[in-house]
């Protein structure tokens, strides 16, 4: 798909804001555009404005569902999610990068996000002068994947079954969307990412996946995992920093007794892009829900 096949709006467009988010580094991270004011904005707009835009994801706000509520003083909005291909029921990094925004508006304190997922929580605070989000995630679960369709995806990829690290079994996790959770054995296996994109994408449109979850279990700390995440299904090869799939992968391992609950995971990401970010995934003992936090910082305009 082109964007040509996405108009530009006949109308005024929305200002759009760019963040990059999991980074104090506007070089690093994952790069969101965001639109706080998108009342009145079609989803053919926002599909518009987000595949002009060209990052893996762009929000929108607009104002909450009628009969929604929140405690007081939270603030409250109904947010969607666009990639430049299609629109997403959830999105962790411009979730982060619309957080920050806001907070550099309205200040540290807590929001929430209407989700097609579900409602979000949302934490703003400042730490040695950059501003972070911690987002609490949907009730997560794991399941399965079907071993036709796992034999497809390494085929995708080009990944042998013996380049997978036989403790960390394969599986599906959701925590807001879909991601297929694959472990390399090494970390070479991981930093050599060239796939089929087109079949790899065929298979994810097929299976409902967001994106495929490639983690390596630093051998240094076992709470540490590099990580990256293929997005054929977004039109983006590769998402620089993905939080809705660190808050799946943080369900995966804790379902599967990788970590114990109440731990604090690290996932480094971006580092094989030359965009590194750092999400920090915290597991609370007696609450299934995952949280992920990160910084955010705005990236310059673009040059006329």
């Amino acid at each position: 798909m082109s964007l040509a096949d996405h108009p530009a709006p006949a109308g005024p467009e929305p200002p759009v804001l760019r963040y990059a988010a999991f980074t104090r580094d506007p070089a690093g991270g994952n790069p969101a555009g965001v639109v706080l004011d998108a009342a009145g904005l079609d989803e053919a707009t926002m599909l518009a404005v987000a595949a002009r835009l060209g990052y893996s994801e762009t929000a929108f706000l607009t104002p909450p569902p009628p009969g929604s509520t929140a405690a007081g003083g939270v603030r409250a909005y109904r947010a969607r999610y666009f990639s430049p291909r299609a629109e997403v029921p959830f999105c962790g990094h411009a979730t982060v990068a619309t957080a920050v925004a806001l907070g550099e508006r309205y200040g540290a304190g807590e929001y929430l996000f209407h989700t097609q997922a579900g409602p979000v929580p949302v934490t703003v605070d400042e730490r040695d002068g950059t501003l972070r989000a911690t987002l609490t995630g949907v009730a997560p679960h794991t399941e399965e994947f079907a071993e036709a369709d796992l034999a497809e995806a390494l085929a995708a990829l080009g990944w042998e079954r013996a380049e997978l690290d036989p403790a960390l079994a394969p599986r599906v996790a959701y925590a807001g969307a879909r991601h297929l959770v694959l472990a390399a054995a090494t970390r070479d296996r991981l930093a050599r990412l060239a796939y089929d994109f087109d079949r790899l994408r065929a298979l994810m449109e097929r299976t409902g996946l967001t994106t495929v979850h490639l983690v390596w279990r630093d051998a240094a700390d076992p709470l540490v995992f590099h990580v990256r995440d293929p997005f054929p299904v977004g039109g983006v090869v590769e998402d620089p920093a993905t939080g809705a799939a660190a808050l799946a992968f943080g369900a995966y391992a804790r379902e599967a007794g990788l970590v114990p609950d109440g731990a604090e995971l690290t996932l480094r990401q971006g580092e094989d892009m030359g965009r590194p970010g750092v999400l920090t995934v915290t597991l609370v003992p007696g609450d299934p829900r995952v949280r992920v936090t990160g910084a955010g910082v705005p990236l310059p305009e673009p040059a006329a």
